[in-house]
């Protein structure tokens, strides 16, 4: 589960390409998840480190197939996660060891196959990168709410790979996106505990790990132990 190489972004339209036609021209063997927030050290970092705890509880292994990253529109880069989030982590039994916050760069973008967002205003700034973002970007919980409601069994089995299965329920998630709408606005928010204090970052905690409980689910095929 290696991070990309720390880059400058894009500059123009040439580095663009050359980029594309690196990470998304080429067939690839992994499926890559970024999440995205503010700053990189509250809300993404719960959910990139619960997200790679629940898969290796599923499947006993993460492995290099699917990769797990996230970043920050305005990402402390460097920084290390906030201490409340740390706690909530241990609360999971996840590990925070060893991270860094990171600014949202072009190259994460063009790079992730699924890119999930704490709120609707980060979404929006995804897409507005560019990089044909917007098929694969979803708010955390609006992805929860299209993976609800597909069946799968149209999905194809992890005997033929997580890529595969990752990449199908991703389509089908977006297929569904115009039909499935959120009952109000502030349904597909994750707000922001940054400076709260560790009550209000365990609520959070709770919040995202309800949201990728079933999200982990259908990537797998393998649901939560009793």
């Amino acid at each position: 589960m290696t991070a990309p190489e720390p880059g400058r972004g894009i500059g123009n339209r040439e580095s663009a390409a050359e980029i594309t036609t690196t990470f998304v021209g080429l067939p690839r063997d992994s499926f890559r998840i970024l999440h995205v927030s503010t700053g990189n050290v509250c809300r993404s970092p719960i959910t990139e480190r619960l997200t790679r705890h629940l898969v290796q509880q599923r499947l006993g292994v993460l492995g290099r197939s699917l990769v797990v990253e996230s970043a920050g529109t305005w990402g402390h880069e460097g920084a290390p996660m906030e201490a409340n989030a740390e706690t909530v982590l241990a609360d999971f039994g996840a590990d925070a060891g060893g991270f860094m916050g990171r600014e949202l760069l072009d190259e994460h973008v063009i790079m992730a196959d699924l890119v999930l967002t704490a709120t609707r205003d980060h979404r929006a700034q995804v897409i507005s990168m560019g990089h044909s973002a917007g098929l694969r970007t979803f708010t955390l919980k609006e992805f929860t709410r299209l993976v609800r409601a597909i069946d799968p069994a149209t999905l194809p089995p992890l005997e033929d790979g997580v890529v595969r299965r990752a990449r199908a329920l991703v389509r089908a998630a977006a297929a569904l996106r115009g039909w499935l709408l959120a009952p109000t606005a502030e349904a597909d928010e994750v707000y922001d505990p940054y400076g709260a204090p560790l009550t209000f970052f365990r609520s959070v905690g709770e919040e995202i790990h309800e949201a990728l409980d079933p999200v982990v689910t259908a990537l797998t095929g393998v649901p939560a132990r009793a």
